[in-house]
């Protein structure tokens, strides 16, 4: 029995709401050994040469304008700040310049990008195949037909459990949990088929796995659509864990993600889908993976986020100056695992001080082995113990989410803190 008719079949158990599209690659054969050799080549190839790949201009069908609100898009007062984007060496008017996107429409292009220039992926999740909740593939299945932008059914465990077999044959698979809240059903897959699988073959096969989920606070998400759980894929040997904080970032760490040969868990701040917008190059390019940068430079405290936490540690930095006259550097991971170590202790040793700022939860959080690193890199530069300002340690409140965000206010104090220590 083939995987597609194991799949046709659970399809049809569950009440025939989808019907999986008939992928070549699923029946075996000649069509699979030839995904699996460009899979293959796809690794040995070096990245993509930013300067010297432009895509076409943009159009109305591929590259979806601003559109309307959706239910979970409003976006919370603690983020509500400029977005700086930082320097990029892309973008030039001889590789086709930049066009102005917000985070979910740079995300779609990625994903058009992805599909155009290699014939093996496919984009799959709950509902991507009219555009998704915050349409981030709507325009996808007109342009590149159901067989590889298509839906699954409402089953997290089965999207990822699909999406490994998929990598398996030699697919490049992106795969959507429709809010990262709900990975946690998919869990046991990502962290123990997913996550071992180029591990134990020895580096023979790749993972050509990326896992997008949305994350992090709205404003009106509650217990089960505003968790940022990044410390538990983080936690996972063998995945590699990527937050975006802006369109510039989105399109060019995701390509990158799709194109790595180890499974990604790429997480998109939901409320940065249409706060975040920035003139953002129109071609083909990749930024790299566990790579921080200097968002903000700084002489006086090193401030480390991610995601929409960035903004407001830039926020928070720039009240610092005004009010104090407290030089900040602020650094965006970009890629939490592997995380940026020498970036961030090598800030640390300028500035003797540092504040880790995250949504989730204090306890248990990646802020907490970034402090435990530079207490063990950096001991003998601290001026200061290190801070954490983070998500409190109950679950996620509907009323009260405007408490529990690390907002500008709760940062800027940890900041005249430590340089006052």
């Amino acid at each position: 029995m083939t995987l597609a008719t194991v799949a046709r079949s659970v399809a049809a158990r569950a009440g025939n709401v989808w019907a999986l599209p008939t992928l070549p690659l699923l029946g075996g054969g000649a069509a699979t050994a030839v995904w699996g050799r460009r899979r293959a080549a796809l690794q040995t190839v070096p990245a993509v040469n930013t300067l010297s790949s432009p895509s076409a201009a943009l159009s109305e069908t591929k590259r979806p304008a601003h559109d309307t609100a959706d239910t979970f898009d409003a976006l919370p007062p603690s983020v509500t700040l400029p977005l700086s984007t930082g320097p990029l060496s892309v973008g030039t008017a001889a590789t086709g310049g930049t066009q102005q996107m917000n985070l979910f429409t740079a995300v779609n292009d990625a994903l058009r990008i992805a599909l155009e220039t290699d014939e093996s992926a496919v984009v799959f999740g709950e509902d991507v195949a009219f555009g998704g909740v915050f349409r981030c593939t709507q325009h996808l299945r007109d342009a590149f037909g159901p067989d590889r932008v298509f839906n699954t059914p409402l089953c997290e465990q089965g999207i990822a459990g699909f999406g490994i077999g998929l990598a398996a044959s030699g697919v490049t698979a992106v795969a959507e949990i429709q809010f990262a809240d709900y990975s946690l059903p998919a869990y046991d897959q990502l962290a123990n088929e997913a996550a071992k699988f180029r591990y134990r073959s020895g580096g023979a096969y790749s993972a050509g796995l990326t896992v997008r989920m949305p994350c992090g606070a709205v404003g009106h998400g509650g217990l089960y659509h505003s968790q940022s759980p990044e410390a538990l894929f983080c936690a996972t040997p063998g995945l590699k864990v990527v937050m975006p904080r802006d369109p510039v970032r989105a399109k060019g760490l995701l390509l990158a993600s799709i194109r790595d040969a180890n499974p990604v868990i790429f997480m998109e701040p939901k409320a940065l889908y249409r706060a975040s917008v920035a003139p953002t190059p129109v071609e083909d390019y990749e930024l790299p993976l566990g790579v921080a940068e200097t968002v903000v430079p700084g002489r006086d405290v090193t401030l480390v986020g991610w995601g929409a936490q960035v903004h407001v540690l830039v926020a928070a930095a720039a009240r610092a100056a005004a009010e104090d006259d407290i030089s900040a550097e602020v650094l965006d991971l970009q890629t939490l695992c592997p995380w940026d170590v020498d970036a961030v202790v090598a800030s640390v040793k300028r500035t003797g001080r540092l504040v880790v700022s995250h949504e989730a939860p204090l306890s248990g959080g990646l802020g907490g082995e970034v402090a435990a690193t530079v207490a063990a890199d950096a001991f003998l530069s601290l001026e200061a113990p290190v801070k954490r300002v983070c998500g409190w340690d109950t679950p996620f409140p509907l009323a009260h989410e405007k408490y529990y965000v690390p907002n500008v206010e709760r940062c800027l104090e940890a900041i005249k803190d430590v340089v006052a220590f």
